[in-house]
């Protein structure tokens, strides 16, 4: 008889973890696209992937361009499909600005960026004044800045990216960045192409290998990917490098909130909702972390998303 209940409540027992392995808690099915910043999808793949892990039946395709194409995508697919079924959220560095009344926006985690250079240059450190006047052409070589003799060249993100955005407003002072004058960042494209040579890229891959590939490049990019790179070199700031420590203190100026957008309230049931949910508990906050930034829940105030 003693064995017999020890087998049932065994046999209860491999039941019950069964179930909570078939219909783990806030699974979601179907599937979700996820479009906009190329700076956030390294968070993003490793968020899916785990997101999978918990929940197979959960389908993701990952559709990162730039910030503004995403919120393009999404406005165009909301108003095909209505508000609150639109199985798209889209990721951007930095708020959406006018336009594209339907979608709302939540603030998920604070991004840092950083400048990166061909290790060539002979350079590691720029203040803010030098940077200023590298992207307006006033220095055109980096031996001006004890550096090689080698001729700058800058690499830039596509005017939709919110990484360039988030540049020309924190770095350049909310000045824009001139237009590129090169497709190979090397020589100039036209014969009447003068000055510094500036060129532009559209993924932060892209421009990390262009400046890594190109003697005398300087380029910028979101931080974590940045790091993980060993054929480029990080640039300080001023003397100070890119952490969370010296952003919350202001003396590190190139950061951004990153946001997720969706075409009004997703319903509850919904994968979208789902996975923005994921991204705020333990699990996704650990990611976030992973990469370099910080969880928006963490800072003192969420809503605004910046350093105190």
């Amino acid at each position: 008889m003693v064995l017999f209940l020890a087998a049932v409540i065994a046999a209860q027992l491999i039941v019950s973890l069964n179930k909570d392995e078939a219909a783990p808690l806030d699974c979601a099915t179907r599937n979700l696209t996820i479009a906009g910043s190329t700076a956030f999808e390294p968070v993003l793949q490793e968020a899916a992937k785990t997101y999978k892990l918990t929940c197979p039946d959960a389908g993701f395709t990952i559709a990162s361009d730039t910030s503004t194409g995403g919120l393009d995508d999404l406005d165009k697919a909301g108003q095909q499909h209505g508000s609150g079924t639109t199985a798209m959220i889209a990721f951007s560095d930095g708020a959406k600005g006018a336009g594209h009344p339907q979608v709302l926006q939540r603030p998920i985690a604070l991004l840092l960026f950083t400048l990166v250079i061909n290790k060539e240059a002979g350079v590691q450190d720029l203040s803010l004044e030098q940077i200023r006047q590298l992207y307006t052409g006033k220095i055109t070589n980096w031996k001006d800045l004890h550096g090689n003799n080698l001729p700058v060249r800058l690499v830039s993100r596509d005017s939709g990216s919110g990484t360039r955005r988030a540049f020309e407003e924190r770095i350049l002072g909310g000045k824009l960045e001139p237009g590129e004058n090169s497709t190979d960042c090397e020589t100039p494209s036209g014969s009447g192409s003068t000055g510094v040579i500036r060129c532009r890229r559209s993924t932060t891959g892209k421009l990390l290998d262009t400046v890594a590939g190109t003697p005398g490049a300087l380029g910028y990019s979101e931080l974590g990917t940045a790091s993980d790179r060993h054929d480029l070199l990080p640039v300080s700031i001023d003397g100070q490098k890119a952490t969370l420590e010296a952003a919350d203190n202001h003396a590190y100026p190139f950061w951004a909130t990153e946001y997720a957008y969706t075409y009004g309230e997703p319903q509850a049931e919904s994968l979208a909702a789902s996975f923005l949910r994921y991204l705020t508990n333990e699990v996704g906050k650990d990611i976030i972390r992973s990469h370099g930034d910080r969880p928006c829940a963490e800072l003192e105030n969420p809503v605004l998303c910046r350093p105190s």
